[in-house]
């Protein structure tokens, strides 16, 4: 071993044990404490609703295992948790009219289980579509939920569906999920591109987005169907929880062009916390091997498309794959590789385009951030890294704020871009 890092060890255990060294430590970790709890931090996306909120046993006053559930109300008070947006998410099923009915169904038991959730403690919840709602409820000591619909999979392809989930409070659409659908190409589908981007029908969806002041999410899409939506849409639009693909290459997350691109039409991406997403990971030749072979069985090219399968062999591949993961492990990525990811974001497209998504109850665990109520040390990592306050209140609600307003404001203007591909 080398004696510049026996050295550089031996100091870094000395400080640790230093007195000095761990009040500095908590002074700081005080004052990133003090800061986030002044600061409005919004988490636009957790997949609660689908994970736990269906579960009647449940119980969203419960301090819960984070291994079961990641946000409930403890530790959102411990987050200091302002608002989030609850997504109404949708596996992608067959696509006939017989599986987008049980996509409607599905995704109204979904509505269902939020109303439910927020009428059942008025005290500390309340449903908001506007930042000026959410503010609001903010000042009178509640936290604001959101409503987000992850896949348009259940709009079939009858475009009054838009409007219906606007009327029951969606605010963002993410396009697609881990497959293709009547909307658009997935960055994700086992068989490849179906449009090359938006369909026909898509871009009459983006329009229709445009005009009621929903925003679209262009999480999960194709590259081409990105630079489709960007092409098309009046207003700026949103990942609401993905990365960077610099530095975790997986077609899920943005390149730099792409960052750029959402940058010039004023756009925000939500950092995701999902560790793959995050940092690549460092997997050992046989995990690498057992997921191939997963993959040859069930015909797939990525743990996402498991989502695609029918309910029956879902299931089943979920259980596999829980399994391998768990013979299998791979270390996790931590607070520090998801403020790389923020570090990288605001390099590329600016300050003024990157937020906080989760995907927490849908897969994410970070070391230092296993759950809503880790948030603040992500707030001491970034003060840490010499953020200010005024960058840290556009990262935690400002940016996404501003792209819905913009939204809501654009909503009444008439189309000026082309409505078809060139």
């Amino acid at each position: 071993m080398p004696k510049s890092y026996v050295a550089a060890l031996l100091f870094f255990v000395t400080m640790i044990g230093d007195p000095a060294y761990a009040q500095t430590a908590t002074k700081q970790q005080a004052k990133a404490r003090k800061l986030h709890e002044r600061l409005y931090t919004v988490d636009s996306h957790e997949d609660t609703p689908n994970e736990n909120l269906l579960n009647p046993r449940f119980d969203l006053t419960k301090d819960n295992n984070p291994d079961s559930a990641q946000v409930d109300l403890p530790k959102m008070r411990r987050g200091g948790l302002d608002a989030a947006f609850w997504v109404v998410y949708m596996g992608q099923g067959p696509r006939n009219e017989e599986g987008t009915a049980v996509a409607q169904q599905q995704a109204q038991a979904m509505f269902s289980g939020i109303e439910k959730a927020v009428q059942t403690h008025p005290a500390e919840l309340a449903m908001a579509t506007t930042p000026a709602e959410a503010l609001a409820l903010g000042k009178a000591g509640k936290r604001a939920i959101f409503i987000g619909m992850e896949n348009g999979f259940p709009v079939g392809r009858d475009l009054n569906k838009v409007q219906a989930y606007y009327n029951q409070g969606v605010r963002y659409l993410t396009l697609c999920h881990s497959s293709n659908n009547e909307i658009c190409d997935s960055a994700t589908d086992p068989k490849g591109p179906e449009y090359q981007g938006l369909s026909p029908f898509g871009e009459q969806v983006v329009a229709e987005m445009n005009r009621l002041g929903m925003m679209v999410d262009i999480s999960h899409t194709s590259d081409s169907t990105f630079y489709d939506v960007l092409r098309l849409s009046r207003v700026p639009v949103i990942a609401s929880h993905s990365s960077c693909r610099a530095l975790a290459d997986v077609p899920r997350n943005l390149s730099d062009e792409m960052l750029r691109a959402l940058a010039r039409n004023g756009g925000v991406i939500q950092i995701n916390f999902y560790g793959p997403y995050v940092k690549t990971e460092a997997k050992s030749p046989e995990r690498v091997a057992a997921e191939q072979a997963f993959f040859v069985k069930w015909q797939i090219k990525t743990s996402l498309n498991v989502y695609g399968l029918p309910a029956e062999s879902q299931k089943e591949a979920l259980a596999e794959l829980r399994q391998l993961q768990k013979q299998f492990p791979v270390p996790l990525a931590t607070v520090q590789d998801a403020a790389n990811q923020i570090d990288h974001a605001v390099k590329v497209a600016g300050i003024n385009h990157v937020g906080i998504g989760s995907d927490f109850d849908g897969g994410s665990v970070l070391t230092g951030l296993r759950d809503v109520g880790d948030l603040p040390a992500l707030t001491e990592e970034l003060l840490r890294r010499g953020y200010s306050r005024r960058d840290l209140a556009k990262i935690w609600s400002g940016n996404l704020f501003r792209v819905m307003r913009a939204v809501e404001k654009g909503k009444s203007r008439p189309a000026t871009a082309s409505t078809s591909k060139p």
